[in-house]
């Protein structure tokens, strides 16, 4: 890896815009945000996980490149950060995208953000994606535990120098193509309808007593969680688990589904090993 000094990229100013439910993605920008500060950049992050955030506005132009960081859900970025990209104008700016995931379904989604980014005027010079612990682990599942861990990291840094590189190249280098997905949008819309089919209870402290904190509704992406009841509204909660993830007294959990952790082992041909054996990867 080709070494940079610190005064090769002063002055330098880039953005971090990421969303977190349950702290996976955070972990990686804040790895990205470490090594770019090592180098002599300015830094600054921006977190999209709560709507009142995703309302703000960013001025892309006062930056010099952006990284995006997004978990993976039914095979893309969430919903709710595809379209705060869709209200977006990138003006041209270098930028690179990083995914965070369960260990299953990954492929489309580097296609599908390209797509959008492009749609939006960015330019498209890297994507990563890091293995995640997968959020159904907190239903039973057994999916990347302990991930990212120390590998992930170090390769988060490589992918954070190898992207500065092209940031601040002369000459813009985009991104390989990604082969096209063999189903289309419509189709991914319709079966992202039904990612949540094997939680059948969402989270819910079922009628618990807790210090109302609040930090469950005051935390939801997608403002779906009733802090007072202890319940969530079915209709726009993205079983995100956000609020189980940041619960101080762990009273917050939705239905146990260890039993269908074996079923998807055996659908997509695989085994905890090989998952736990998966390692992050870069594209450029």
């Amino acid at each position: 890896m080709e070494n940079m000094e610190k005064e090769d990229i002063t002055p330098f100013n880039v953005i971090i815009v990421f969303f977190s439910a349950t702290g996976n993605t955070r972990k990686i920008a804040d790895t990205i945000k470490s090594k770019l500060s090592d180098l002599g950049v300015s830094v600054t992050q921006f977190d999209i996980s709560s709507p009142k955030d995703r309302n703000k506005n960013i001025s892309f132009s006062d930056y010099d490149a952006v990284f995006f960081g997004f978990p993976i859900y039914s095979l893309r970025a969430p919903r709710v950060c595809r379209e705060w990209l869709m209200r977006q104008n990138g003006e041209s700016k270098r930028c690179s995208v990083f995914f965070t995931y369960g260990g299953f379904g990954k492929e489309p989604a580097h296609y599908y953000i390209k797509e959008l980014l492009e749609k939006r005027d960015f330019a498209l010079v890297s994507t990563a994606e890091f293995l995640g612990a997968h959020t159904f682990n907190y239903s039973g599942w057994e999916a990347a535990q302990g991930r990212p861990d120390n590998s992930d990291m170090k390769v988060a840094e490589e992918y954070t120098v190898k992207t500065l590189e092209r940031f601040r190249a002369d000459k813009l280098t985009k991104v390989n193509d990604f082969e096209k997905p063999p189903y289309p949008v419509e189709q991914l819309d319709e079966a992202e309808k039904y990612r949540f089919r094997l939680i059948t209870q969402l989270p819910t402290r079922d009628g618990k007593e807790c210090c109302l904190c609040m930090q469950c509704e005051e935390l939801c992406p997608t403002g779906s969680m009733d802090a007072v009841r202890g319940i969530v509204n079915p209709k726009s909660c993205i079983a995100c688990f956000r609020c189980i993830a940041s619960c101080p007294e762990n009273v917050l959990h939705t239905n146990d589904i260890a039993n269908s952790w074996e079923n998807k082992l055996k659908m997509h041909n695989t085994s905890k090993e090989e998952i736990d054996g998966m390692e992050s990867k870069i594209f450029l």
